[in-house]
């Protein structure tokens, strides 16, 4: 069995519930790993340790009490910095923000505590939650923990990091462009990018804004798929406006294995995987197929990959654009403005999205609406989609201009946001997508695999991820860290 800083988190709130260890002695076994390993990788950014002793110590009375304990009961985790925790600042990496202190949790943050998970620190982000890379002029970079020279992966990029390196039990992230997933993809664990609306996100924005972002959605990681379901159950549910009509029932993956119709997309054009993604990808077909599982190879939704893409490309532009501070706003006004009507570069393509009329953006929405029909045809004839969720493992870091970035994939150079295009054939569909440890790549890097199922299949995805980790698709702990 694992050392305790790499088990799951049901299995750390088991052994509390069990007595075999302390809630303050796990935590204390987290902060001295923090102040050992943290610094290698830079993840955890922010902690409360004084407040998580006392919650801590407030578990095991509790425990020795006899009282109910919640399914997460004295368990450490950290959130990502995103998040609104009563007394820190939530800055989104923003130095202009450095002094915006939270007065209250974020609602996830509520419900996880009332589950009895235990926060102590926060995890590190990209400025404005916009990059694959987490690094901000207020924390600094983070490194990955299988090779700190590379990338943890962005926006959740600490919180990924943090879990491989066994510095916390649980996570939340949040996931817009591959957020909550390229991280888990980099690191090595598992992640879930819930369907859109499922976990209301307020506490989740900054300047308290109350309206959910289109496409962004919060969501788990953790050391193993069943942490998934228990962090999700906790958290999932409608807010207080709809709560009087409205409650959750997800449809749980009651099939075996043998009954399930597994469609494979495992490279694409537009974003072309590498070798060792690809073997990645076939080697999560080929376990389902050995246990009788119907691989389609061909099966594709009833819309074009490029449709796709720059429908998610648009309406991603243009939720993106309602972060920007006022003066970049009108910079991307008047690049729109200035661009002739036949240029369709990248520049000015995004410039018309970010500043889209609300006439223009419900065009775009209306051809999102029929992409997610066309989903919903497909799944009544699949049961889940695999793919990949990045086309590379872990590359190193790169702080330059956007515009200098590129992905190099198997010795070619392709543009640097290709990479969203496999986290937007979910996000634009408000679609569930499971993130699975998938092994390794040539290199020794971990390396992910997406599971994408229809809207509110939330748990059969996580399930079909828990029933791929007992064939050995597991979190393994990178092999230095320590």
């Amino acid at each position: 069995m694992l050392p305790l800083h790499y088990q799951s988190a049901t299995q750390l709130a088991r052994a509390i519930r069990e007595g075999r260890v302390g809630a303050r002695e796990l935590l204390e076994l987290f902060l001295e790993r923090v102040d050992r390993v943290n610094p290698a990788i830079n993840a955890v950014i922010q902690q409360d340790r004084e407040g998580a002793r006392a919650r801590a110590d407030a578990a095991d009375a509790a425990r020795r009490r006899g009282e109910p304990m919640g399914p997460l009961h004295g368990v450490p985790m950290t959130i990502k910095e995103s998040y609104d925790f009563t007394g820190m600042p939530s800055t989104w990496g923003i130095p202009e923000m450095r002094g915006n202190i939270a007065t209250s949790d974020a609602l996830a943050v509520q419900r996880l505590a009332a589950a009895g998970a235990n926060v102590f620190g926060k995890t590190n982000v990209p400025i404005r939650l916009a990059d694959f890379q987490s690094y901000n002029e207020i924390y600094g970079t983070t490194g990955n923990p299988w090779d700190p020279q590379r990338i943890a992966g962005g926006s959740s990029g600490g919180s990924a990091a943090a879990l491989a390196a066994g510095l916390t039990g649980l996570e939340m992230g949040s996931d817009i462009g591959g957020s909550i997933r390229n991280p888990a993809h980099f690191c090595g664990v598992f992640g879930h990018k819930p369907t859109w609306g499922l976990v209301p996100p307020r506490g989740h924005a900054l300047g308290g804004v109350l309206t959910p972002s289109d496409i962004s959605v919060i969501g788990p990681l953790g050391r193993s798929a069943e942490d998934l379901e228990c962090a999700l159950r906790a958290v999932a549910g409608p807010d207080l406006l709809e709560s009087g009509g409205m409650k959750v029932e997800l449809a749980p993956l009651d099939e075996a294995v043998s009954q399930l119709r597994v469609a494979v997309w495992k490279t694409d054009p537009l974003c072309p995987s590498s070798r060792d993604v690809v073997a990645r990808v076939e080697a999560v077909a080929a376990a389902l197929a050995a246990q009788g599982a119907q691989v389609d190879e061909a099966a594709r939704p009833e819309f074009s990959a490029e449709h796709s893409h720059e429908t998610f490309s648009a309406l991603l532009s243009a939720a993106m654009a309602a972060r920007l501070p006022d003066a970049d706003f009108a910079a991307a006004v008047a690049r729109a403005e200035a661009a002739a009507p036949d240029d369709l570069s990248s520049g000015a393509m995004q410039a018309r999205w970010q500043t889209l009329r609300v006439r223009d953006w419900t065009r775009i929405n209306e051809a999102r609406t029929k992409i997610r029909w066309a989903w919903q045809r497909f799944f009544q004839r699949f049961d889940v989609l695999v793919t990949p969720i990045m086309p590379t493992s872990a590359f190193p870091h790169d702080h330059r201009p956007f515009g200098q970035r590129e992905v190099i994939v198997d010795g070619r150079a392709h543009p640097y946001f290709m990479q969203t295009f496999w986290a937007g054939l979910a996000g634009v569909a408000h679609l569930p997508a499971t993130v699975v440890p998938a092994g390794r790549c040539a290199e020794g890097l971990p390396i992910g695999v997406q599971l994408i199922g229809p809207a509110y299949g939330d748990l059969r995805t996580i399930q079909l991820a828990q029933r791929l980790e007992a064939m050995g698709f597991a979190f393994v702990p990178p092999p230095t860290i320590d």
